[in-house]
């Protein structure tokens, strides 16, 4: 079993930056992708950024250029670097992660409990 346990989200004005962090702990064999999600009010989960194991990125395209992703292999953690927020940026932030289970090898995917970020006008 794998717990993915987030900080760092809050409440912050347009403009302003927040940085949110996740950490995978449980007896796996390797963590694969790891990466964030965001569901505002009435809409649909929806991508925000994720970060392969060998570094490779990808970001929804209204994110790109104010928030980075960021990953510590050692410590099996994710951070979300937000700069420039924007009210439409408000949402319940997602930490999701997708493992290779220790004896098997099965690949399995588990999600955070969700933080919430708003921003104000």
């Amino acid at each position: 079993q794998v717990q993915l346990g987030e900080s760092g989200g809050g409440l912050v004005q347009a403009g302003g930056s927040l940085k949110l962090s996740c950490t995978a702990s449980g007896k796996v064999a390797s963590v694969n992708k790891m990466g964030w999600y965001r569901q505002a009010p009435g809409k649909q989960r929806e991508l925000v950024a994720t970060i392969t194991g060998g570094g490779t990125t990808t970001y929804q395209e209204v994110v790109k250029g104010r928030f980075t992703i960021s990953r510590d292999n050692g410590k099996n953690t994710v951070h979300l670097q937000m700069n420039s927020l924007k009210p439409e940026d408000t949402a319940v932030y997602y930490c999701n992660t997708v493992v290779r289970k220790y004896r098997t090898l099965d690949l399995e995917e588990y999600w955070g409990q969700g933080t919430q970020v708003t921003v104000s006008s």
